[in-house]
C-alpha cells in the first residue's frame, strides 16, 4: 500500500513552489510522476501550475477525478490546491494509494477566510497517512507569529464575510496569525486600511 500525503498551509507558504521541487527531484532520479490540478484553478495558467515564486509544473486541469486514471508506469502523483476538488475526489485518491503503489502529494489550503475547513482538507485530514504543515509568517507588519488563517477584503478594506467558499486569486487576501484573524474578523465595523493606519503600518499591498 501505498501512502497519501497532505501538506497543508495559508496563501504564499510554497505550496506550489514544493511541489515544483518535488517535481524537479523526481525528474533528476528518473522517477514517474504526474501532477494534476482543478480546472477552476487558472488564476496564472489554465494548465500549468505556477508558483508565486516563479516555479512552473505541467499538470492536467481536471474537473474531477471521477474517471482519472494515472497514466501506465505512474509512480508519483502530485495535487495542487487540492480543496478545489470535492470529498468524493479524495475517495478517488485513497483507492488508488490503496490498490497501486503510486504515492500521492496533496496540497491545499486548511481553512477558508472565513476560518472554517474545507470539506476536502477535513477529508483529508481524517484519510491521509501523513499530514504536513507548511509555515509561515503572518503578514502584519511586525508580527512574528505563524500564520493560520486568511483576511478576505474588498478595495475599501472592509473584511468580507460572506460569499463563495472558493475564490481563485490571492490580491484581496492577507495570511494573518490566528490572533489578529480574530481581532479583525470578529470586529463587526473592522476595516483592514483603518486598523492598519491606526496602528501606523504600511499600506495594503
Amino acid at each position: 500500500m501505498a501512502k497519501l500525503h497532505f501538506y497543508y498551509g495559508v496563501m504564499s507558504s510554497s505550496k506550489s513552489a514544493l511541489l515544483g521541487i518535488n517535481a524537479f527531484n523526481f525528474n533528476r532520479t528518473a522517477n514517474k510522476w504526474e501532477a494534476i490540478k482543478h480546472k477552476t484553478d487558472n488564476r496564472d495558467s489554465a494548465n500549468d501550475i505556477v508558483s508565486r515564486v516563479g516555479v512552473i509544473t505541467k499538470a492536467r486541469a481536471l474537473k474531477n477525478l471521477k474517471n482519472y486514471k494515472p497514466k501506465p508506469g505512474t509512480q508519483f502523483i502530485l495535487v495542487d490546491e487540492v480543496q478545489f476538488f470535492s470529498p468524493h475526489d479524495i475517495d478517488k485518491l485513497v483507492q488508488i494509494a490503496d490498490t497501486t503503489k503510486i504515492t500521492i502529494f496533496c496540497y491545499g489550503l486548511k481553512v477558508d477566510s472565513n476560518g472554517d475547513l474545507f470539506p476536502t482538507s477535513a477529508k483529508l485530514w481524517a484519510e491521509a497517512d501523513e499530514i504536513h504543515p507548511l509555515e509561515t509568517v503572518c503578514e502584519m507588519p511586525r508580527c512574528s507569529s505563524m500564520a493560520s488563517h486568511h483576511i478576505r477584503f474588498d478595495e475599501n478594506g472592509n473584511i468580507i464575510r460572506d460569499g463563495a467558499q472558493v475564490e481563485v486569486g490571492a490580491s484581496q487576501y492577507k495570511s494573518v496569525c490566528r490572533k489578529h484573524f480574530h481581532k479583525l474578523y470578529d470586529n463587526t465595523s473592522s476595516n483592514l486600511l483603518a486598523y492598519m493606519r491606526s496602528k501606523k503600518l504600511q499600506k495594503i499591498k
